[in-house]
């Protein structure tokens, strides 16, 4: 035989090649491998996501989701975007940013063009914002971390943003005159604050969130909060107002007898979501889709953070179209689809 070229369709459909197939093990045809990434492990989008990619590589044997939870969803968005990878953690602040070509992206003259490019497979709750101090430290608001060491989120990310924002707009403190913001990644930082080498540290998760909850067993701590005379303010509104964004509570008692809040904290809440490129295949969205939120209903009270991932969730403050394929399974599923989550 000459034409090496040889197909598996072509391949299957001689005795030999039938018989051969049958002899080879099932992993001889390899899946498509698909890159997606996320938040550090202890945030709220890395359980969420890590659960995806564990659905998909069980009930769908054509595909495999290798995650990535290194860098910031600022530089994940752009890859997708870029068509680098295949999906990633975004958020509604993260489109709105890049249409206006503000923030982290205001010098990338692409980024109201990339941004086009993304389509929503599914939004999901994040959690709230986390302003986490040890008991022992005696603070007990914002306005006491004038010179304290301070984990915002990883540098350039939409967390870092955030807090920058939210400690100016409460305190009127600057990063870098009034406190240190400490450049490191998600997983570093939860290790640097389980170690004492950090005052304050910041994260947007569900709660109660693993990470935290580890440390509350053996430890007292505190999360400080958004003063009631300072919620009304334009600063705070600006934040509260943002695309995704609300004002949101964190419970007292949430983290159990060593959470020291003796009432409710106010905070920052957020929706997030996975997206993908525009050119990814319909059938593999719509198939991915259905499997996971299959796979969360079977999770059932095993999984109790999950409850709140939900079809209906999925087109929650969305302001990106969904992907078709997302589209066709979400109104299967019998989801209310808005305007804005049609392109």
């Amino acid at each position: 035989m000459t034409d090496t070229n040889l197909t598996r369709r072509g391949f299957l459909g001689t005795t030999v090649g039938a018989a051969a197939l049958a002899a080879l093990p099932k992993m001889a045809f390899a899946k498509e491998l698909l890159r997606m990434s996320t938040l550090g492990r202890g945030t709220s989008p890395n359980l969420v996501m890590t659960t995806f990619a564990n659905i998909i590589n069980k009930s769908l044997p054509d595909y495999e989701i290798q995650l990535n939870a290194t860098g910031a969803a600022t530089r994940h968005v752009l890859e997708v975007a870029m068509g680098r990878s295949d999906f990633c953690m975004s958020s509604p602040a993260i489109h709105a940013l890049m249409r206006n070509k503000a923030a982290m992206f205001a010098k990338i003259d692409q980024a109201p063009e990339l941004v086009k490019k993304l389509r929503t497979v599914l939004n999901f709750p994040m959690g709230v914002y986390h302003i986490a101090v040890y008991g022992s430290s005696g603070i007990t608001s914002i306005d006491q971390i004038k010179g304290k060491r301070v984990f915002l989120g990883p540098p350039g990310g939409a967390a870092y943003a955030t807090m920058e924002r939210l400690f100016k707009a409460v305190a009127g403190f600057e990063e870098g005159t009034d406190y240190e913001a400490v450049k490191l990644g998600w997983d570093a930082a939860a290790a640097a604050f389980q170690d004492g080498n950090l005052d304050v540290y910041c994260n947007p998760t569900n709660a109660p969130s693993p990470a935290l909850t580890q440390i509350a067993v053996t430890n007292q701590i505190r999360f400080l909060g958004i003063p009631a005379d300072k919620l009304e303010t334009e600063a705070v509104q600006k934040l509260v107002g943002r695309p995704g964004f609300s004002a949101a509570v964190l419970p007292a008692g949430a983290y159990g007898e060593n959470q020291l809040n003796e009432s409710d904290v106010t905070t920052l809440g957020v929706t997030v979501g996975i997206v993908s490129n525009e050119k990814a295949d319909e059938d593999m969205i719509y198939q991915m889709t259905k499997a996971f939120y299959a796979g969360v209903a079977e999770a059932g009270d095993s999984s109790p953070w999950l409850k709140a991932v939900t079809p209906a969730a999925a087109v929650q403050d969305i302001n990106l179209p969904l992907h078709p394929g997302a589209l066709r399974a979400l109104t299967e599923l019998g989801v209310d689809i808005p305007d804005a989550a049609r392109a």
